[in-house]
C-alpha cells in the first residue's frame, strides 16, 4: 500500500505539482507572477533595461518627474515594490481558490511551507493535562481529505489549514481507507493529546464525478468532544465532494462553521453548531446497556473511575469499543470530565506515550495484543467475553467492602427500573456519588497555605469505618488530590 501527497502524485504522473517551492513561484504567487518576474529579472535582481532610482554622487536624493523623490533600492521605494507584490499576490489568490488550498497541502513538518496564521483563539495551548504537553501538541481545527483511488494507492490529498507530520500519521492510522481486506469504518472519533479527531469514510458511487476515487474519508479535527455534531458535518461535506469532486465548496462551509456556527446544506437545510450541545453528546451512551451486560460488576467501573485508575477496554469491532468508552466517563457525572476519554488508540510507540502522561484514562482498543500489555491498565475490560479483569498492582486500592456492594446494587436497581432512562440512572448515580463525598467531608480540614481542603488521616481512621471503605475513602481523597504533601 502505498501513500501518497497530491504533489508525489502529479510528479509521477508527468505534472506540474500544484506548489514549487525551490527554483519555482512562491508558493503564495501565481505560475503567470513567477514568470514574469523571472523573465525580467536581471543577475542583481533588477528588471532588465531599468536603472534603479537611488542617490546621486553627493548622496543626496534624485528628483524623479512630477517632484517626487525616490530613495535608493533596499530603502522606501523598496518597501512600496513589496507591498504592491503582496496586495497583487493577495488578489491573485482571492481570485483563484485552488491556489489557497495548495498552501494548506502538508508532507511535511509546520514551517516547512509559510502559511496563513490562524486565529489564536483556535489554537490555544491546553495547559492543565500532561498528555497534552510537548512540542507541536496543540489542539487545533483543521479540515483534511483522504482519497483511495481505482489503483489502490492512498492519497492524503490536502488539508487546511496545515497539520503535522506526526498528527497526519496518526490520522492515517485511524482511517481505514490504509487496511487491506478490512470493513469500511464509516464514523470513527478519537483524542491525541487534547486533539479530537472525527472521520467520515464513504464509498464513491459510480454516479459521482470522482471517476478516478473508490473512496474517500473527511479527516476533521476540533477542541470539543461532540461526535453527533461532527458526523453530521462531515456527511454534509462528504456529499458537497460527491457533488463537486472539489475541497473549495467544503472549505467555505467550514470556514463558516468555525466563524459563523452555521452553513447552508444543499440537501437538507441549514447546520447549525449550537443545535449539538455538549451535554447532549455526554448522555447520548447508555448506562443501562452496560449494567445489563456487567450486572453487580458495575461498580467496578465506578469505583476505577471514581479513583481515575486506567481502564482499557477491547473489542475487535471499534463500533462496539467506541460507543461502550464514551458511556463510561457519566458513572462519574459530577466531573462531567470526556478529557479522559481516548476511544480508538492503536499500539503505536507515539500514542501509548501521549496516553501514559495521562493520570487516569478510558482507552478502547481494537487490537487483542492489548490484554497482554498489564502496564497500561489498572481495569481490563474484554466486552467481546463480558470479562473485568482488575490488574494485580491495583487490587489493594480497588478492593471492595460494604460500601461497594451498595453502591453497586443501586446502580443495578436504578438501571432495571424501565421507567427510568438514562440521564434519571445517571442522576441516582451521581446522588450517591455526593453521599460518599459528604461523609468524607468532616475528615478534611483546610491546608497550613489555606487554599484547599486536604484529608486528615488520623480523624478518617478514629472513625473506624470497615477496613475496605476506609481503604477507599483514602485513596478517594488522594484521587481528588486531598492529600498533605
Amino acid at each position: 500500500m502505498k501513500i501518497w501527497s497530491r504533489e508525489m502524485r502529479e510528479i509521477s504522473e508527468g505534472e506540474e505539482p500544484a506548489v514549487k517551492v525551490n527554483g519555482g513561484a512562491h508558493p503564495w504567487q501565481s505560475a503567470a507572477e513567477a514568470g514574469a518576474s523571472s523573465a525580467g529579472a536581471g543577475p542583481g535582481g533588477r528588471e532588465a533595461g531599468r536603472e534603479p532610482a537611488g542617490r546621486g554622487p553627493a548622496g543626496g536624493r534624485v528628483p524623479k518627474r512630477g517632484g517626487a523623490y525616490e530613495q535608493r533600492a533596499g530603502s522606501g521605494a523598496l518597501r512600496l515594490r513589496r507591498r504592491r507584490r503582496r496586495r497583487k499576490m493577495a488578489a491573485t489568490e482571492a481570485a483563484d481558490p485552488l491556489l489557497m488550498l495548495g498552501v494548506g497541502l502538508i508532507g511535511e513538518e509546520e514551517g516547512a511551507l509559510p502559511r496563513r496564521p490562524a486565529p489564536s483563539s483556535d489554537f490555544a495551548w491546553a495547559r492543565d493535562c500532561p498528555c497534552s504537553r510537548g512540542p507541536r501538541h496543540r489542539p487545533r481545527d483543521h479540515l483534511s481529505t483522504v482519497e483511495k483511488d481505482t489503483n489502490g494507492e492512498v492519497l492524503w490529498v490536502w488539508c487546511y489549514p496545515s497539520t503535522t507530520a506526526t498528527l497526519r500519521n496518526l490520522l492515517l492510522r485511524k482511517c481505514c481507507l490504509t487496511e487491506e481486506n478490512k470493513l469500511l469504518h464509516p464514523f470513527v472519533f478519537g483524542q491525541y493529546r487534547r486533539t479530537w479527531f472525527y472521520i467520515t469514510t464513504v464509498e464513491v458511487p459510480d454516479s459521482s464525478i470522482l471517476k478516478k476515487v473508490t473512496h474517500f474519508s473527511i479527516v476533521l479535527t476540533a477542541k470539543d468532544f461532540n461526535p453527533e455534531k461532527y458526523a453530521a458535518f462531515t456527511r454534509i461535506l462528504c456529499r458537497m465532494y460527491l457533488k463537486h469532486g472539489s475541497p473549495v465548496k467544503m472549505m467555505e462551509s467550514y470556514i463558516a462553521v468555525l466563524t459563523k456556527g452555521i452553513c447552508q446544506s444543499e440537501e437538507n437545510g441549514s447546520f447549525l453548531s449550537k443545535d449539538f450541545d455538549a451535554r447532549k453528546a455526554y448522555l447520548a451512551g447508555s448506562i443501562k446497556d452496560i449494567v445489563s451486560q456487567f450486572g453487580m460488576e458495575t461498580v467496578i467501573l465506578h469505583t476505577a473511575l471514581m479513583l481515575k485508575k486506567r481502564i482499557v477496554v477491547y473489542h475487535p469491532k471499534i463500533e462496539a469499543v467506541q460507543e461502550f468508552t464514551r458511556t463510561l466517563p457519566a458513572l462519574v457525572w459530577h466531573r462531567q470530565d470526556w478529557t479522559i476519554l481516548h476511544s480508538y488508540v492503536h499500539l503505536d510507540a507515539d500514542e501509548l506515550e501521549a496516553l501514559q502522561m495521562c493520570p487516569g484514562y478510558v482507552a478502547g482498543f481494537v487490537d487483542s495484543e492489548v490484554s497482554n500489555r498489564s502496564d497500561l491498565y489498572d481495569v481490563f475490560v474484554n466486552l467481546a467475553d463480558g470479562e473485568i479483569t482488575i490488574a494485580p498492582l491495583a487490587k489493594e486500592a480497588m478492593t471492595m467492602g460494604k460500601l461497594h456492594k451498595e453502591i453497586g446494587q443501586l446502580i443495578v436497581q436504578s438501571a432495571e427500573d424501565p421507567e427510568k432512562s438514562d440521564s434519571q440512572v445517571i442522576q441516582d448515580i451521581s446522588l450517591k456519588t455526593k453521599e460518599i463525598f459528604t461523609n468524607l467531608a468532616p475528615f478534611s480540614e483546610v491546608s497550613d497555605d489555606g487554599e484547599k481542603r486536604v484529608l486528615n488521616y488520623e480523624a478518617l481512621k478514629q472513625r473506624r469505618f470497615p477496613p475496605a471503605t476506609e481503604n477507599f475513602l483514602y485513596h478517594l481523597a488522594a484521587a481528588e488530590q486531598m492529600l498533605k504533601i
